[in-house]
């Protein structure tokens, strides 16, 4: 039986739009755009610092961190590498009572914003790569191999008290070019960090 002319209008009409509406919100998703305020040049102080070798169960807790950074300014900015971290230091760094050294050399270190609500952007740091050494133990940290530099953390910044907090879960990053350390870890070992940096001068950060 044939559908009366008038009734597929209507079908065809709703058809369309809910076929607008989604193109819209998914046009609204990719033009998602972030404010950060003042911008520039930043600096991260952390306190207790935690680097694990989730696979071992091995923690190198460090007595304080620090970063230097610089952040962009305006609005209409992509979430994509809102900031750019440019150094990162670790402080009097020890596992089973073994002093170790953290190093990243130079960095560029992205900071980027995948949501923002109340005041707290939720996103990631990307691209990074460092190495722990010791004189029995050394180890490189990074994503998916240990020249890749493309670890990844999640993190939290909330405007309110400036803090950029690093989440121990959501890292991909992983252990490699282990040598000596005795066994206690091994190449493709899961890893986090855990770290909460005072960022100074605080900085505003909302979307849209």
């Amino acid at each position: 039986m044939r559908k009366p002319v008038g009734a597929l209008l209507t079908l065809a009409s709703a058809t369309l739009a809910l076929g607008l509406a989604a193109s819209s919100a998914s046009a609204s998703t990719i033009r998602a755009t972030w404010t950060v305020s003042p911008g520039g040049s930043t600096t991260g102080a952390a306190g207790t610092t935690k680097v694990t070798d989730v696979t071992a169960g091995l923690t190198v807790t460090c007595t304080s961190s620090s970063f230097t950074s610089s952040f962009k300014t305006g609005s209409g900015l992509s979430g994509t590498g809102l900031g750019t971290i440019t150094s990162l230091n670790f402080k009097n760094c020890m596992v089973d009572g073994i002093t170790l050294s953290l190093s990243s050399g130079p960095v560029t270190y992205s900071v980027n914003g995948a949501s923002y609500a109340s005041g707290v952007t939720h996103g990631t740091i990307s691209k990074i790569h460092f190495t722990v050494s010791s004189s029995e133990c050394s180890a490189v940290i990074d994503g998916t191999g240990a020249t890749a530099h493309n670890g990844k953390v999640k993190i939290t910044y909330t405007n309110s008290t400036g803090v950029l907090k690093i989440l121990t879960k959501g890292s991909t990053l992983h252990v490699y070019k282990v040598n000596g350390c005795l066994g206690a870890i091994s190449n493709g070992d899961a890893g986090n960090i855990s770290a909460a940096f005072k960022v100074t001068p605080k900085q505003k950060i909302t979307s849209p």
